[in-house]
């Protein structure tokens, strides 16, 4: 017999009316609600949905928007959202835009009254460009989106400081000719990682050189072929700075091919510190980004709008990075 909303009140020793709140998202604190999920999947207990659908007026359905679902980092960040919306009775519905504007337009178009809420991840395109497209009324948290102003809840990195930190340290090790390989300079994180770059060379007294960069678009055959590119300038790098860590593993396959041992010959570092960086060959130093809680975080805040009807006070939040030393960059003190 499946169990019900007075078995999880039982189980977990809450009032029915505390576990009706935090299955139709309402105030519920921190040691109950650990108790109610606890209670939740020792019972296997599953809402009705749609009986709560006619009560709520909610779809207890949640949009998110990506660029792309290929690669570690985009699959820590659905995980982070999902295990959220899970937990609070939602589900996910996903789609992905490719960072042009006429699919996400047509995404969030297909999305209306289907969703509760919409959490939008679009670093290529600004929160200007798109509000005019994202509906008024419904509660929406961008991630990693260029944003001004209090018109949206958003939460981003600190990429600029990120990409100084990993900088510095290389420039630290001894490196003077330190090679790049970025994403399109559309992206806005993109633009904040190289001017972290910029920023850290000038300040070891290194002359910023277009000569040592390779544009690449995030994935891995970018960074193999942005390697090789990078191989024939007239001085060859002793350090190559991949934006992602993608990138960086692309760049570290194509320096394998052609023989050069890494870090001895050539050191590599990344960005983002997706879960496989740790177990490559040599394993990759990366700039961390909590990827996993930046997803919990933006499910969190969008779930905090639905419950405030979407007449909370906005706000736009910016994680910090840490640098993480390992093998690929050779030998030295953590900065």
């Amino acid at each position: 017999m499946a169990a019900t909303i007075k078995d999880v009140a039982k189980e977990s020793g809450v009032s029915v009316s505390t576990v009706s709140r935090w299955l139709t998202g309402g105030p519920v604190s921190t040691h109950k609600r650990e108790k109610i999920q606890l209670a939740v999947q020792k019972l296997n207990f599953v809402s009705n949905g749609a009986a709560r659908s006619l009560v709520t007026k909610k779809t207890y359905t949640l949009g998110v928007l990506l660029p792309d679902m290929y690669g570690g980092f985009y699959s820590e960040i659905l995980r982070g959202l999902d295990q959220t919306a899970q937990e609070r009775g939602y589900h996910l519905l996903v789609s992905s835009s490719h960072n042009e504007q006429r699919e996400i337009v047509r995404a969030i178009q297909a999305m209306q009254g289907r969703v509760d809420g919409l959490v939008v991840m679009s670093p290529d395109i600004d929160a200007a460009s798109l509000q005019s497209n994202l509906p008024a009324r419904l509660p929406i948290v961008l991630l990693n989106c260029y944003v001004e102003g209090d018109a949206y809840d958003s939460i981003n990195v600190d990429n600029y400081g990120g990409a100084y930190s990993i900088v510095r340290h290389l420039t630290r090790l001894g490196h003077r000719r330190i090679a790049l390989i970025t994403g399109s300079l559309v992206n806005h994180e993109v633009r904040e990682r190289l001017r972290g770059y910029e920023d850290a060379l000038r300040d070891a007294g290194i002359e910023v050189a277009s000569s040592m960069r390779y544009v690449g678009d995030f994935n891995e055959p970018s960074g193999h072929r942005g390697a090789l590119e990078l191989l024939h300038t007239p001085e060859r790098p002793t350090a190559i700075f991949a934006m992602n860590d993608g990138m960086a593993i692309g760049a570290m396959a194509a320096l394998r091919t052609l023989g050069l041992r890494v870090p001895e010959e050539i050191a590599i570092v990344g960005f983002d510190d997706i879960p496989t960086s740790q177990y490559l060959e040599p394993p990759l130093t990366s700039v961390h980004v909590p990827i996993f809680e930046m997803g919990q975080r933006a499910m969190e805040r969008l779930l905090m709008a639905i419950q405030e009807a979407n007449a909370h006070i906005r706000r736009q939040e910016k994680f910090p990075t840490s640098l993480v030393i390992r093998r690929s960059c050779g030998v030295g003190q953590r900065s």
